[in-house]
């Protein structure tokens, strides 16, 4: 019979070899705990931060009139905000927001790039001319692949628009947020036009836009609804419906942002009247936005609005006066051009008083 004898030494390293087990086993399921924690933790803070952004950050930053301010945010938060998609439900509203200011931001260097080449091509400096045009068309790129963003973003949380339904709507911001969906599919779309570059913005956004605007109550939303409306039938052939007139219902429109404080209208006239080639309709936009502004302050809930409203219009009026001066409006002047007849000042001859 065979006898096996077990000595200390051997009972003490099966001993050992079991507690290094224990310890790798506790020590796995405290990291899985903490993993576990950690994603608990990463979701509910994404899911604070886009409740908080949603319900306060944007609409502070709408009673705000500082742009620059807006378009900084924008552009340093985006990426923080949207990780949070990693953690929790994708922050689609709130990327609306996000690509469609920081869109704004490039466009607004694009347009700086445009000025300078339209300044070199005044000196007849025509190396500093194309690359400015380059710089440009570049600018426009990344703001039409911002805008497609927002525009990709308003689809996934409200819907292909449209199609003939519209979203339950909870509140303003939930309504305004949609209307600025729209408005950045419509700037994809032109952003990449003046690339004259394709990212792949499809080339009937314009109309699935227009259809959309029938979900916007278009008096309470200072007539930008059926201004942006109008602005397509004025741009692409046949979409304009019988019977109706783009350039009465934007004046219409018009009237109804000035009464509002929010002259976000303005500038749909504008660009629908830089597409027909009318200068002087052009003009006379800017002129009417320059006198609203001294006689109708700026609605304190929509200010941010109202001042994106005024940069287009001096940005558009900005161009005018390089294309035929070399330099920008004067400053304080907006509403006058170069070529406004000056008053004539009756003169007294001294002379006659002596």
């Amino acid at each position: 019979m065979a006898h096996f004898r077990i000595s200390s030494l051997d009972c003490a390293r099966d001993l050992s070899a079991l507690k290094a087990y224990v310890a790798v086993l506790v020590a796995s399921l405290v990291l899985s705990g903490c993993g576990v924690m950690n994603q608990m933790i990463y979701k509910t803070t994404g899911d604070v931060m886009q409740g908080f952004s949603r319900d306060h950050t944007v609409p502070y930053l709408m009673k705000s009139g500082d742009l620059a301010m807006g378009c900084a945010m924008s552009e340093a938060t985006a990426p923080l905000l949207m990780s949070f998609g990693r953690v929790t439900s994708e922050p689609d509203q709130l990327a609306v927001m996000l690509y469609l200011s920081a869109g704004g931001c490039a466009e607004e260097e694009a347009r700086e790039h445009e000025l300078a080449g339209l300044a070199a091509m005044n000196a007849l400096n025509a190396n500093e001319a194309e690359d400015a045009m380059i710089r440009q068309k570049r600018a426009y790129m990344l703001a039409s692949a911002r805008y497609f963003k927002a525009w990709k973003h308003h689809n996934a949380f409200y819907g292909e628009p449209g199609n003939g339904e519209c979203p339950g709507f909870d509140d303003d911001m939930d309504e305004f947020i949609y209307m600025a969906g729209l408005l950045s599919g419509l700037q994809a779309l032109n952003a990449q036009i003046q690339s004259t570059s394709s990212i792949g913005v499809p080339a009937n956004i314009g109309s699935i836009v227009a259809r959309a605007t029938s979900c916007l109550e278009n008096d309470k939303w200072w007539g930008a609804p059926m201004a942006l409306r109008a602005t397509v039938w004025a741009m692409i052939p046949g979409a304009q419906p019988q019977g109706e007139n783009a350039f009465e219902r934007l004046e219409i429109a018009d009237k109804q942002g000035e009464e509002a404080g929010v002259r976000l209208p303005h500038v749909f006239h504008a660009i629908a009247a830089i597409n027909k080639g009318d200068q002087d309709m052009v003009k006379d936009v800017i002129r009417e936005h320059a006198q609203s502004l001294d006689e109708k302050p700026a609605d304190e809930e929509w200010r941010f609005v109202d001042a994106m409203a005024t940069n287009m219009m001096v940005a558009i009026s900005d161009r005018l006066w390089v294309e035929n001066t070399g330099h920008r409006t004067p400053l304080g002047q907006l509403g006058t051009f170069w070529d406004d007849q000056q008053e004539e000042v009756e003169t007294m001859n001294l002379d006659d008083l002596l």
